[in-house]
């Protein structure tokens, strides 16, 4: 207002530009233009609106908002170090209630169960690395089972244990077949193959023995007799001793392989009946035979 009474217009033309602002705003008059034909929904769906840069802006403007309030509310569950969230209203808690108590039900237990002492009938799963129990061994081959060596040639069973003594142990010297047989002809001659005792010498009853008998001191298989120098009334017991001192006394003959069993075999022994011997010859192979297999 003037000095003169007169209310100013605040529109007119005398009006200062740079008024100050000390007029509140409630007494402040602002003319508002009125609005443009058609409210601003019909000049967006109307495609011949000249002005479709505004529309645009205002669609943009609209989406970055959404994506704004988007990652606020994203940021403001995710962030630890914010405010605890308020506390949710009974409304909120009575409505959540049934649906933790729902989802509860259908959670798997986690407490092992107790083991059924039926048996099962599904197959154990195998483990990805077996243990040491289940490891496959390694297979020995088992040791083969020596041949048995069944009598042959009318030969009873304690016959043909002493007749394979006698040919195993002149393998292990090295003797050839001719010679084994020579041996096991000769033993038959003098003993029928059974380790004799001597009734002159008691003291060979002491041994294993099979027989007792009266031809002076001769003893064993091959009735070799001590006072010859043949060895001990203990040596001579034992089958496979006499069975080297014999062979011993072969191999020393010259030609032996050669020569007639009898002829071989007297040359050892010095009988009485040189002629005996050729008569076992046939036998004495075929034990021979039977033992090497």
């Amino acid at each position: 207002m003037r000095d003169d009474g007169t209310i100013d217009d605040p529109n007119g033309p005398g009006r200062p530009a740079d008024r100050s602002d000390d007029t509140p705003s409630i007494d402040r008059t602002t003319t508002v233009p009125p609005p443009p034909t058609g409210s601003w929904r019909t000049r967006l769906r109307n495609p011949r609106d000249p002005r479709p840069g505004r529309t645009r802006l205002a669609v943009a403007t609209g989406a970055a908002c959404c994506l704004g309030l988007a990652g606020v509310s994203q940021v403001g569950f995710g962030a630890p170090d914010r405010a605890a969230a308020p506390a949710p209203t009974a409304e909120v808690a009575e409505r959540a209630a049934p649906e933790a108590a729902s989802r509860g039900l259908a959670r798997p237990s986690t407490t092992p169960s107790t083991p059924s002492t039926a048996p099962s009938t599904v197959p154990a799963t195998p483990s990805a690395s077996p243990s040491r129990a289940t490891r496959p061994k390694a297979t020995v081959k088992p040791r083969p089972k020596p041949r048995r060596i069944v009598p042959v040639a009318g030969l009873n069973r304690i016959q043909m244990d002493n007749a394979t003594t006698i040919v195993r142990t002149g393998k292990k010297m090295g003797v050839p077949r001719r010679g084994l047989v020579i041996a096991v002809a000769t033993a038959m001659q003098e003993s029928t193959l059974l380790n004799y005792a001597s009734g002159v010498l008691p003291e060979s009853q002491n041994f294993p023995h099979q027989a007792v008998g009266w031809d002076h001191d001769s003893v064993g298989l091959f009735q070799q007799r001590p006072s010859s120098g043949w060895g001990t009334v203990a040596e001579l017991m034992d089958p496979e001793y006499a069975t080297r001192a014999f062979l011993s006394a072969l191999a020393e003959i010259p030609g032996w392989e050669n020569l007639p069993l009898s002829v071989a075999a007297q040359a050892v022994q010095v009988s009485a009946f040189p002629d005996a011997y050729a008569q076992h010859e046939w036998r004495a192979g075929e034990v021979v035979a039977e033992v090497l297999g």
